[in-house]
């Protein structure tokens, strides 16, 4: 069975790392506090202090980091990075949710070392990852993406082969940037509805009910409604992931109102400190308190 090293136990990098071990690959998991670590280790896995030791001897290695900062300190950091110990067999697969600039940078490494990687970042959230039904979104080359595919569907329902190096990264945020917007923009209209005096529950079920609300909108709007904030997907990673397609839209020279719009609500809500929050906690910007 192949060796595969997982570097980050946030919420989606421990569970992924959980799946592969059920399935019975050779699990070594580092996190840049150790702690992290110990279910993994406890459930099989082998820890590594730095992403350069996780990596050694490994067929494929997964990142899931929460920027781009992160993902360049665990790949390209001097004395600690991996892409300097991955063996030229292996194949890297980067699923962090990050800019395409950062991604086609990366590459650039990848490609002078003479290693092998994808851009495979998810669409899904803490129970998909726990199911192991995450979707894929992968870049990079053909090849490569069939070779990795197995490990993939250990970890995700589905697979999607966006194209080279990046689309995987274009994709994955125009999806994030259509899911901040239906949030953002339900935030304020449930909260609209309740000052007019509609209770917030009966309005999530009409509005549910209609064909212009996405299961998205509906899940969104209930856990507004019933004031649920725990933190499945934190406003501040919203914002950032708006953040990176404000920029992959002004590198080509064209522009996203909407997105910026959007960006600019969880923006506002991490300045009210509800940044580790869920997405949904924007809508205490209109109803502020219990």
């Amino acid at each position: 069975m192949s060796k595969v090293a997982v570097l980050g136990m946030g919420a989606m990098g421990s569970r992924m790392a959980a799946a592969l071990l059920r399935a019975d690959y050779q699990v070594t998991v580092w996190n840049r506090t150790a702690d992290k670590t110990s279910p993994l280790v406890e459930a099989g896995a082998k820890a590594a202090q730095t992403p350069r030791a996780a990596v050694e001897e490994v067929d494929f290695a997964v990142c899931m980091v929460r920027d781009d900062a992160a993902s360049h300190s665990v790949w390209l950091d001097s004395e600690t990075g991996a892409l300097a110990s991955l063996p030229g067999r292996a194949v890297a697969i980067e699923s962090s949710t990050l800019s395409v600039a950062w991604v086609q940078e990366l590459a650039g490494h990848f490609q002078a070392a003479g290693k092998a990687l994808l851009d495979a970042p998810v669409s899904g959230s803490r129970p998909q990852a726990e199911a192991a039904q995450l979707i894929y979104l992968v870049g990079g080359d053909t090849g490569r993406v069939a070779k990795a595919e197995p490990i993939l569907k250990v970890m995700g329902g589905t697979v999607h082969h966006a194209g080279p190096l990046g689309s995987g990264a274009a994709v994955k945020l125009a999806i994030n940037a259509l899911l901040g917007v239906q949030v953002a923009v339900m935030g304020e209209l449930i909260a609209l509805l309740r000052r007019y005096g509609i209770d917030e529950a009966r309005a999530v079920e009409m509005i549910g009910a209609t064909s212009v609300c996405s299961p998205a909108a509906r899940g969104a709007a209930s856990a507004m409604a019933a004031r649920n904030y725990a933190p499945l997907f934190p406003s501040a990673l919203m914002e950032k992931d708006l953040g990176y397609l404000q920029e992959m839209a002004a590198e080509h020279g064209t522009r996203a109102p909407l997105a910026q719009a959007a960006r600019s609500v969880f923006g506002e809500a991490m300045g009210q400190g509800y940044g580790e929050e869920n997405m949904t906690g924007v809508v205490q910007l209109y109803w502020p308190g219990p």
